[in-house]
């Protein structure tokens, strides 16, 4: 059987469940574990050899929280990470995670400085993850991603996405037009309704899910490899 992708209520439904007494995650857990899998995409396909310097675009939500892991991750794997957040999160995880990258010498932009500085930070970096918006984002895309989001699409560089990309509505796709249009997504716990279509190399990460909620909600996820935290899930043609 194929796959299952998720819509918000039901992506949103399994993320509740994991971290009820049912699944007794931890939210700092879950987010360990996706931000070491979109760590490890981005180092499975882009080396650290010729894509060493990697802009982590962090949003304000857990998914910047997955981003800040990542970049973390991504520093002991040995590629030179730097963190830019146009709206800091402001719960006590987020600014646990911040400091954990502090602590590590990583860069991060100021958001004061965030406007001049991103277009500087572009020139100079060799690749983008993009942690900026989850499965919760609804459009149109407000400021200040809106420049954010047109700044990083011209740049030119390959993009990983974590999750969703972002501008994308988590069942519509990229309907308006606004989104990102990433290289690599690494969709986490299961894919959603919106990136079915998605033409690019598509991972999924997260192997967190227990067998019993795999088969309650009929997810159908493929076998993880090995030790690996992803599995890379069939490309589909372009449209």
């Amino acid at each position: 059987m194929s796959i299952r992708y998720l819509t918000a209520q039901l992506a949103q439904q399994i993320d509740e469940e994991l971290m009820n007494a049912v699944g007794a995650f931890s939210l700092d857990q879950l987010m360990e574990l996706a931000g070491l899998a979109c760590a490890q995409t981005l180092a499975t396909v882009y080396n650290k050899e010729n894509y060493p310097k990697v802009l982590v675009c962090c949003g304000p939500g857990n998914q910047g929280g997955d981003g800040l892991v990542a970049a973390r991750h991504l520093g002991m794997f040995g590629y030179e990470p730097t963190i830019y957040m146009p709206k800091p999160g402001s719960k006590d995880i987020y600014q646990h995670l911040q400091k954990q990258c502090i602590n590590m010498g990583i860069p991060i932009i100021p958001p004061s400085a965030s406007a001049e500085e991103l277009p500087r930070v572009l020139q100079s970096s060799d690749i983008i993850l993009d942690a900026i918006f989850g499965f919760s984002f609804k459009p149109p895309v407000r400021a200040p991603f809106d420049d954010v989001l047109k700044l990083i699409s011209t740049s030119g560089l390959p993009i990983v996405s974590v999750d969703i990309p972002s501008g994308w509505d988590v069942e519509r796709g990229n309907a308006q037009g606004v989104g990102l249009n990433p290289d690599v997504l690494v969709s986490l716990t299961a894919p959603k309704a919106g990136v079915r279509y998605f033409s690019g190399r598509h991972f999924l990460g997260g192997r967190f899910v227990p067998k019993a909620m795999q088969e309650k909600f009929k997810l159908n996820l493929p076998e993880y490899p090995g030790f690996d935290q992803i599995v890379e899930l069939p490309r589909n043609p372009k449209m």
